[in-house]
């Protein structure tokens, strides 16, 4: 581990750029303004919260300087400076987040949806397709969450990595220049205690990546000291053991305090050259530094640092001793720099009223487009007084935000209600064209809305000849994901057990030995990252499959599906995608801990993915075929029991797409209808046939996905022929059959249909007990859904289906 020597005495030792230096110190300047003016804005009411960068500038200064085109970092919300010293955030663009303005070209980090201090930049064109990612300083879309940018960070890294030794890569040009990117990340010191972070950083050094990782350590976490967080007081300490040496591959690790420039200077320098070059992770703890307003604009840090502290904290501003190190080495003499300053603070009020003007603007239009419909709408309605109440009201908001607007308008309707509709015309098609804007600026992009959604993706049927063999179902996969790696070399596949031994249920078999290590490749055990490992690929233009090996393991990377791949195109409107694929297998297995179906809280955490739920692996091939040609990140949950099932191998199985939303018929029938997934649909046809002897009809649906779920109307159409419905799965009671039941009642109108009350079947509260036994007696059997079944059928004719 280097302890970077301090500058505080030194000359400069490099040949002296006082242009660049004076150029950083406005820059620092500018920024540390844009802080202290932001929390004005807060306490102003013009924002709703503040979290800013003072007293990190010299550090980022020292980071952006060695940051290339082609880089990509995974940060946290205190990283404005090094964003304005790389030229990709403006002082318009930062307090137009700091306002919420939902304008795209003012704010296109997020489009307003984050709050101030979350960076990205816009990795797609308009259309969705990727813009030349080597032309660009690349900045992920940061997320709150402490040490959740640390798996994301681990993936932008490996995937250098894999274009470096992968030469079929090599041609990639638009995202790579043969793996020469770093990948830079940032995180605050108490984050560190996270477990996110310990995995990542042991991970890399296994993968041994380009990646550096700044800590900046200012000694608190909110009001909480060092000695609360870390063992030692520091991280860099207790990392020694990652030290890499002459004998062991592992970390280089630097130490330097964040007000002294040389050292700073050095150690960025020196961490980009060895990650660039020898693919070696870097740490750079960053020590001394402060934190002039405090954490954020919920409270002040008086109220836990000593009067000592803060005059030490004072006295060691980054600002401050670069000021006196530029005027030490003549640089510039104090009026000099005073001036810059004095510049910098104008120049940051410009440009902060003008972000101000542009995002109040906006609303005042709609504002007084409002108030001049309420007071024609008043002249001639039958409650004038509410009417010119409303309007003078609004027009006296005092910082006025959209939702006063809207809320205005649509108590005004109330008012309205009884009036003649020629008289409230006008402003219901106002506040109706309001509505569909404000669908696009808060609610859009969720899913991508290019020419690669799911949903666009023209389905291809299986094709099977008369000879056509009877392989098991982990054949087919094989021969799937065989298909896929020869035909695309941004896909690989990776994962606990994937490589060597081809996955744990074998449809891996073989490949790794076909295609090569970087193809298909083992990891550790480490769910968080494996799925930041492949988030991190994706968003740099690579195709990975991330396999969780069992559903119930999906708990450990559950934060980073939820908080980061799942909404990804959502909080940047479209501006960054990551197609990543997680493939887990699950349902049917036996025991506490290896027999969830957790569908309902996958379906509550992910909007965002596709969720699939195939009945076999046939399907699932199909469905694998159809998210290759997609850009939008899946998990795909194959059944656990279907590996060893027989099936017939399609001739087709390069080619063959399952069309996804869209539910298949696996029976028709007439009278009622059972609508279930994955490994229950043969539980359900195996009642079918039982039902039938008695004299019942089933029709059985399987939804093949459950994000997104039944988009063509199929179980609104089969519930309007039979009058009669049943949702089957194997969650809990009121998880994945609640759902279902609600996307049927609510988007399809069968309740319209019903002659008997919808009725669902599902597993029991409780974990499944071990062993088959346990499997019988916790999730629905074949003689549960028949009984189920026969009783709704014994309620609508006791005298045909008597009890039983």
């Amino acid at each position: 581990m280097a302890e970077v020597e301090t500058a505080s005495s030194k000359r400069i030792k490099k040949p002296v750029d006082k242009k660049q230096l004076l150029e950083e110190y406005r820059i620092a300047q500018e920024s540390r303004h844009a802080s202290l003016m932001g929390r004005k804005e807060v306490f102003m009411g013009k924002a709703k919260f503040g979290i800013f960068g003072d007293g990190k500038e010299l550090a980022q200064l020292a980071m952006a300087r060695y940051f290339q085109k082609g880089d990509f970092r995974a940060g946290y919300y205190r990283d404005q400076t090094f964003m304005f010293a790389i030229g990709n955030l403006s002082l318009q663009e930062y307090f137009a987040q700091l306002y919420a303005h939902t304008d795209v070209n003012a704010e296109p980090a997020s489009a307003g949806r984050l709050m101030n201090g979350h960076f990205a930049t816009r990795s797609l064109n308009d259309d969705g397709t990727w813009k030349n990612l080597m032309n660009i300083k690349n900045s992920s879309a940061d997320i709150s969450p402490t040490a959740a940018q640390m798996p994301k960070l681990l993936g932008l890294a490996y995937a250098s990595k894999l274009f470096r030794e992968n030469k079929d890569l090599h041609s990639l040009t638009d995202f790579t220049n043969k793996g020469n990117e770093v990948a830079w990340g940032t995180i605050g010191n108490a984050s560190t205690s996270e477990g996110m972070f310990f995995e990542t950083i042991n991970a890399a050094g296994v993968l041994q990546v380009p990646m550096v990782v700044s800590v900046w350590d200012d000694g608190y976490g909110i009001s909480v000291p060092n000695e609360y967080h870390t063992t030692k007081g520091s991280i860099s300490e207790i990392l020694r053991g990652f030290q890499r040496n002459d004998d062991q591959k592992g970390y280089e690790i630097f130490v330097v305090k964040g007000w002294d420039y040389e050292g700073l200077d050095r150690a960025f320098e020196n961490a980009s050259r060895i990650a660039r070059e020898e693919h070696v992770p870097v740490l750079i703890h960053v020590t001394e530094m402060t934190q002039p307003q405090g954490h954020s604009t919920s409270g002040s840090h008086e109220r836990y640092k000593s009067a000592e502290r803060l005059e030490w904290e004072k006295e060691h501003d980054c600002l401050t001793k670069f000021k006196d190190y530029l005027i030490k080495n003549e640089v510039a003499n104090q009026e000099a720099l005073d001036k810059i300053e004095l510049e910098a603070k104008q120049f940051v009020k410009e440009q902060k009223d003008i972000a101000w003007k542009a995002f109040a603007g906006t609303i005042k239009k709609e504002l007084d487009e409002a108030v001049s419909l309420l007071k024609t709408v008043a002249s001639s309605c039958s409650d004038p007084s509410g009417i010119n109440q409303l309007a003078q009201e609004l027009s006296k908001t005092l910082n006025p935000i959209r939702k006063d607007v809207i809320s205005t308008v649509r108590r005004a309707l109330w008012i309205l209600r009884n009036d003649d509709e020629a008289i409230k015309q006008d402003l219901k098609s106002w506040y109706t064209t309001q509505q569909q804007l404000n669908e696009d600026r808060y609610n859009s992009h969720l899913y991508s809305q290019s020419e690669y959604n799911v949903e666009r993706i023209e389905p291809v049927p299986a094709v099977y000849e008369d000879d056509s063999p009877q392989v098991d179902g982990r054949e087919v996969l094989q021969a799937c994901f065989d298909s896929i790696l020869s035909r695309d070399p941004r896909f690989f596949a990776f994962g606990e057990d994937v490589g060597k031994i081809g996955d744990v249920n074998q449809a891996f078999a073989g490949l790794q030995a076909k295609h090569g290590e970087w193809r298909v490749t083992d990891t550790s055990i480490r769910e968080c990252t494996i799925i930041g490992q492949g988030l991190g690929a994706a968003l740099r233009g690579l195709r990975p499959m991330a396999e969780i090996q069992y559903l119930d393991y999906i708990y450990y990377a559950l934060m980073t599906l939820a908080d980061d791949v799942a909404c990804l195109q959502y909080r940047t409107k479209g501006g960054q995608k990551a197609p990543l694929i997680v493939r887990t297998r699950g349902h049917r297995l036996e025991g506490v801990w290896h027999a969830g179906s957790p569908i309902g809280m996958l379906l509550n955490s992910l909007r965002g993915m596709v969720i699939c739920v195939p009945r076999n692996m046939s399907q699932a091939a199909g469905m694998y075929n159809t998210l290759m040609e997609a850009d939008e990140p899946a998990l795909v949950i194959e059944c656990l029991n279907g590996y060893r099932l027989k099936e017939k191998m399609p001739t087709n199985i390069s080619e063959m797409k399952v069309a996804l939303g869209s539910p298949e018929i696996l029976r028709s029938g007439e009278d009622i209808t059972v609508v279930t997934y994955g490994s229950m649909c043969r539980v359900v046809m195996d009642a079918a046939e039982e039902l039938s002897l008695m004299g019942i009809d089933l029709e059985v649906i399987d939804v093949q996905t459950l994000l997104p779920f039944d988009t063509s109307g199929v179980i609104g159409a089969s519930v309007k022929k039979t009058n009669r419905v049943l949702f089957a799965d194997e969650d809990v009671p009121g998880g994945g059959t609640a759902y279902m039941m609600q996307q049927a009642i609510q988007h399809q109108g069968i309740y319209y249909h019903l002659d008997a009350e919808p009725a669902a079947i599902a597993a029991k509260a409780h974990r499944p007990a071990y062993s088959s036994d346990g499997d019988y007696f916790s999730k629905p059997s074949v003689e549960d859904v028949v009984e189920k079944v026969y009783a709704i059928m014994h309620e609508s004719n006791p005298q045909k289906f008597p009890a039983i």
